[in-house]
């Protein structure tokens, strides 16, 4: 009779626990080669005269990046983009600047860019454009004629405007064709009290026009006349 052999039962636990290590042991190992390849969204930061020229359309955030080296270092750049310092894009001619220059921003993220090997820029949004910075100041009048008022009553004082004038900033083609006067319209209707409040101005809903103030204190004194005129 031929003696059963002691067999050692199947333990899950420790077969996992080999295969993370080993796992773990290889992802090590993978990190620490070079010659990866990756696409990485980094943060950029355009230097140009803020206070002579505007832009005109929304400039980019971050620009997309063809960088290749270690495991850990496209791992710490593709994980964490926004932790790091933005690269400077200098733009010298705004006026004539309508697009990235890729050669230059690529040499500037090279420079920038030290435990990395940058490829290229990707080619996607890299359009831009620049105006002139412009500051026209607008004289404010109410809309008298316009004035909502129940029968019989009437503007029995001046109109008081406070400030009665704005300053409205933005690039120089839209500024140049605002009128040099904007008449405050009164919303209330039918009123028969003395007027005291404050009138939001609507008239700029631009997004690259930016004014000093967006409301306007309006006063004036309403009184009621006491028999129909001409009579």
């Amino acid at each position: 009779m031929i003696p059963a052999q002691n067999a050692r039962p199947f333990q899950p636990t420790k077969a996992l626990l080999c295969l993370g290590a080993a796992t773990l042991f290889w992802f090590l190992s993978a990190l620490n080669r070079n010659g990866y390849t990756l696409n990485v969204e980094y943060p950029v930061r355009f230097v140009y005269n803020d206070s002579l020229y505007v832009p005109t359309t929304p400039l980019p955030r971050t620009v997309r990046v063809n960088v290749s080296g270690d495991g850990w270092a496209l791992l710490r750049h593709s994980w964490l983009p926004f932790r790091v310092e933005p690269v400077d894009y200098m733009v010298k001619n705004p006026l004539q600047a309508s697009v990235i220059n890729t050669s230059s921003l690529t040499a500037a993220l090279a420079e920038h860019i030290k435990k990395l090997h940058v490829n290229y820029v990707v080619a996607d949004t890299l359009e831009m454009g620049f105006d002139r910075r412009m500051i026209k100041t607008i004289r404010l009048l109410p809309d008298s004629l316009h004035i909502n008022l129940a029968p019989r009553f009437i503007v029995s004082s001046v109109i008081n405007l406070t400030p009665r004038t704005i300053q409205v900033e933005g690039p120089e083609h839209l500024v140049r064709g605002l009128s040099d006067t904007v008449f405050v319209k009164i919303p209330r209707k039918r009123i028969v009290d003395n007027y005291d409040e404050e009138v939001p101005l609507n008239y700029f809903r631009h997004p690259l026009l930016h004014t000093s103030t967006d409301r306007v204190a309006v006063s004036f004194e309403v009184g009621e006349l006491l028999s129909p005129p001409g009579q």
